[in-house]
Order: C-alpha cells, then sequence, then structure tokens
C-alpha cells in the first residue's frame, strides 16, 4: 500500500489522507495504530477542506507554480511520516528506509507533476493546464483506494508511473536546455551581425 500511496501523496496529498480516512471510516482499510489519527472527522474535514481548496488554487495557472513549489515542504515529509508511522512493527531502521523511500516515491511524483506545469503554465489557454489537475487528482484518489484493495498490482502501477515521470522530467529538461542553447546562440549571432555591428559603429560615430 505504502508505494501507490507516497506516489498518490506526491501529487495531492491532501486527497490521499482524505481517501484513506474514508476507506478506514467505511471498513474498507485497516489502518496501523500510528495510523488512527489518519480517520478522525477532524483530520478527514480538515484535508478536504484543503483539497478543496486546492482544487481550486491548483487550476489557475502561473499561481499553480507557486502552490506548487510551496507543497514540495508539505507532500513529501508527509509522505515520508505516513510511511514511517504503517510500519511501526518493524526495526527502527526498516521504518527510516520506509520513510525515506516513501518521501523519494513522493518527491518524484510532486516533481513530475512540477515540471509538467511549468512546461503548460505559458500556453495562453487554460483548457491543458486545468485537465491536468483534475487528471493528477483522479490519479491520486484512484490510486489510494487501489493500492489499499490491490497493493501489488498497485506498487506494479506505481513503478511504471515512476518510470514514466523520470523519462519526462528528463525530457522536459533536456528541451529546456536545448530552447535556452538556441536562444543564447540567437543573441550571439545578432550580437556579432554586420547590421547590428554597422548601428553600434555609427552611434559611436555620433557620440
Amino acid at each position: 500500500m505504502l508505494v501507490g500511496a507516497s506516489f498518490a501523496a506526491g501529487l495531492n496529498v491532501y486527497a490521499t489522507v482524505a481517501t484513506l480516512g474514508l476507506l478506514a471510516q467505511a471498513g474498507i482499510l485497516n489502518l496501523p495504530s500510528n495510523l488512527h489519527l489518519l480517520q478522525s472527522w477532524w483530520i478527514i474535514a480538515i484535508a478536504a477542506a484543503m483539497f478543496a481548496i486546492e482544487f481550486i488554487a491548483d487550476k489557475i495557472p502561473a499561481f499553480d507554480l507557486i502552490w506548487n513549489a510551496l507543497h514540495t515542504f508539505v507532500r513529501v515529509p508527509i509522505a515520508a511520516l505516513i510511511a514511517y508511522n504503517a510500519t511501526s512493527q518493524l526495526s527502527p531502521a526498516a521504518q527510516l528506509v520506509s520513510a525515506a523511500l516513501g518521501g523519494a516515491i513522493a518527491l518524484v511524483a510532486h516533481g513530475s507533476k512540477t515540471a509538467v506545469r511549468a512546461a503548460v503554465t505559458p500556453s495562453p489557454e487554460p483548457v491543458s493546464n486545468i485537465a491536468l489537475s483534475v487528471g493528477e487528482d483522479a490519479t491520486a484518489i484512484g490510486l489510494t483506494w487501489f493500492a489499499t484493495t490491490h497493493p501489488i498490482f498497485a506498487a506494479g502501477i506505481t513503478v511504471i508511473l515512476l518510470v514514466l515521470a523520470v523519462i519526462l522530467v528528463r525530457t522536459l529538461w533536456s528541451a529546456l536546455k536545448k530552447l535556452f542553447r538556441g536562444a543564447r546562440n540567437a543573441a550571439t549571432s545578432l550580437g556579432h551581425h554586420p547590421d547590428s555591428q554597422a548601428l553600434s559603429g555609427s552611434a559611436n560615430r555620433s557620440n
């Protein structure tokens, strides 16, 4: 369960926490004793309220980048904390490894989400941004539910998603490097263009 839930938390931690709590309240999921707090109606209500806020904030171009940047310090630590408390039956060393793994998985999911948003946000139309956000919310809720009912299959799906996320980030990074390299070369060639040199020379003579 932890693998899928950690990836879901990296996409939308509030949806993940609310889903876990509701599944526990419905008797579908037996949370470990250290995670019983998640099924408290207060925690569910707070998570649901924050999910509603994020549902709107995450669909506003440009503002979503600020929101996601700030949530680097929310999604990853909470995913690590959930993984740590969910493995309380293990040794302290194994708990720390689980926490590190949960945080790392959430970081990859969060990083790929932020990278895709950075690439899409400059687009003048808001439809792609909204569609991405809705897809991420649905994936977070669906993957959390699937991880509690079919943990092995959910882990396999998460591994595939992790590989795709890494490939996507590498592709976007390569595209950005080519874009900046092209802009730099264009600026350099413009500086050496005969017309620009002639204009520069005439400006110096007039001075």
